[in-house]
């Protein structure tokens, strides 16, 4: 019997039965399956076989071309597609969505009403039946809000296997649409707002859409729903830089402005899972500003295929982004979406939502800063304040004997920046139960210290001072040394940050590191230099200008 369902599911079923016999308006027939291509010829009689082979010497390399039908078939009309398999899961999605899309939007201009699909695929291809019926379906759903054309799957008696798969796809679209209408939670927060909903994250109305590249299922809906640019964007910036932390995109066929999909890896261990949310909690944060968005749809990263702890992910999760929204006073929309069938994941966000925040601190900036009514970040300080002598007594340590003069040392007050390593260092002292902080030297050019004071010690300056002790940014104890880094400017000025750094638990680096190794927080070479791996680690307190 057809799964029907309400909304557009009415125009949606799979039956088990001989797609020839179907009486409707249109037939789909892949020409690169020759079983049902001789199949449909024969029933069609020798008018329609003449005809094919005349058209099809024509059309040979048309995505799609019709036929009138003949002889014992009942439909009005054939729609002929060319299509071939691919190994590849990105590219078959990309195959099936374009051969929905053609099949649907030439029956629509044609004015037909009904439509019979076969399992293309699920024959002597070999392709994975759930991937190819979760993608028939998902494609077939979002034509249907556009083209209400009823479409049926008609499946070969002998496949139950892929009856099965296609009806339990057109089940989870009825739940999908049963649970349209629930209301979703809510909560301000600050200035901004935090919502809770069952749905599609494919299709929320908001700035930005949250991926991660490291979810196969996640991923693969993003993509496909995005459409061929989307896809194309992503892997070549994948294949450009596989390490990058964030990958961002256009967002194709979505209703946002950009999709990014970031870098995230589960872990049994509860304590390097907890850092790992906060640190990608962290990570959209800084990407969705620099962009002045202001709503976000988030998954549940990491409570799907990963089989994460919910209870630490979720909580982790709302915690970082209340905390986030609070501190930095963000006038945002924050909305998690939670698919229709986890329930159980819908019920620990609400309540996590709801929860009150009894670990909201209100941090207070240091009593050193000044007060400034414009957006300054740069403040010197004054040369007879003890606050510029004890500076230059440690800078002196190791540096006396290799510059003329100090310029001038400038106070770094950025606000968001400072509110954010605050945060990382309640972490870190609730996780380690000690003080980790210690105060270190980076030297660098003119042009890279604007940028750092603008936007923090980010991971676009790793590796750039080496890459012997791992691939982050580097610090070091020893102010001679961070002075190798450290170029002349026109006027022969150079650059060298005192910077607040939390080195957390840390082990020998080497050059093969690219992210901080697990159950540590940064490297180090066992004396002098640590290495960090995350933005919000360090703090540049103070820029020294020199001869």
């Amino acid at each position: 019997k057809p799964i029907k369902g309400k909304g557009l599911n009415k125009f949606l079923n799979v039956i088990q039965g001989d797609l020839l016999r179907e009486q409707t308006d249109v037939i789909v027939i892949c020409t690169s399956s020759k079983s049902l291509l001789d199949s449909v010829l024969e029933a069609g009689g020798k008018t329609l076989q003449q005809s094919f082979k005349n058209k099809f010497k024509e059309h040979a390399k048309d995505p799609i071309f019709s036929m009138s039908t003949g002889g014992r078939l009942l439909a009005k009309a054939i729609y002929f597609v060319s299509w071939q398999p691919n190994s590849d899961p990105n590219i078959l999605s990309q195959s099936i969505e374009q051969l929905v899309s053609n099949v649907i939007e030439k029956a629509a201009s044609e004015n037909y009403k009904s439509i019979a699909f076969p399992a293309i695929g699920c024959g002597r291809y070999g392709c994975s039946i759930d991937l190819v019926a979760q993608i028939f379906v998902r494609q077939v759903q979002r034509q249907l809000t556009k083209y209400p054309i009823m479409i049926s799957f008609v499946i070969h008696p002998d496949g139950t296997d892929i009856y099965n798969e296609f009806q339990k796809h057109i089940g989870s679209v009825h739940e999908q649409e049963k649970f349209s209408s629930t209301k979703s939670i809510s909560t301000k927060i600050g200035q901004g707002t935090i919502e809770v909903k069952k749905g599609d994250i494919t299709k929320e109305i908001v700035d930005v859409i949250i991926g991660s590249s490291s979810s196969d299922n996640l991923l693969q809906v993003l993509l496909e729903a995005g459409g061929e640019k989307v896809a194309h964007a992503y892997y070549e910036q994948y294949q450009s830089n596989p390490n990058s932390l964030i990958i961002s995109t256009l967002p194709g066929k979505l209703s946002c402005k950009k999709i990014f999909f970031l870098k995230w890896e589960p872990n049994k261990n509860p304590e390097i899972l907890r850092q790992s949310i906060i640190d990608l909690i962290w990570n959209v944060i800084q990407n969705v500003n620099s962009y002045n968005f202001t709503s976000i749809a988030f998954p549940a990263i990491g409570c799907g295929e990963h089989a994460c702890s919910v209870d630490i992910v979720v909580k982790t999760m709302v915690r970082e982004m209340k905390q986030q929204i609070q501190n930095r006073k963000l006038p945002w929309k924050i909305i998690f979406i939670i698919r229709p069938n986890e329930e159980n994941i819908y019920d620990e966000f609400c309540k996590q939502l709801l929860a009150s925040n009894h670990e909201s601190i209100d941090y207070k900036l240091p009593s050193t800063w000044q007060i400034s009514k414009e957006d300054k970040m740069r403040f010197d300080v004054s040369k007879n304040s003890n606050e510029y002598k004890s500076i230059v007594i440690d800078f002196n340590k190791s540096m006396k004997k290799n510059y003329q003069e100090i310029i001038k040392i400038e106070r770094i007050q950025n606000e968001r920046w400072y509110m954010q390593y605050l945060a990382h260092a309640r972490d870190f002292q609730k996780r380690l139960n000690e003080n980790t902080e210690k105060s270190l030297y980076h030297g660098c050019p003119e042009d890279a210290a604007s940028s750092i004071i603008q936007d923090c010690f980010n991971r676009s300056f790793a590796g750039v001072n080496g890459t012997a002790y791992g691939v982050g940014v580097y610090f070091s104890s020893n102010a001679a040394y961070s002075h190798g880094f450290t170029k002349p400017n026109s006027n022969g000025e150079r650059f060298m940050f005192l910077a607040c750094v939390l080195i957390g638990k840390t082990t020998i680096g080497n050059p093969s590191m690219k992210t901080r190794p697990v159950g540590f927080d940064s490297t180090t070479d066992g004396k002098h230099i640590y290495v960090t791996y995350h933005d919000a680690q360090a703090y540049a307190e103070y820029l020294i200008t020199y001869k």
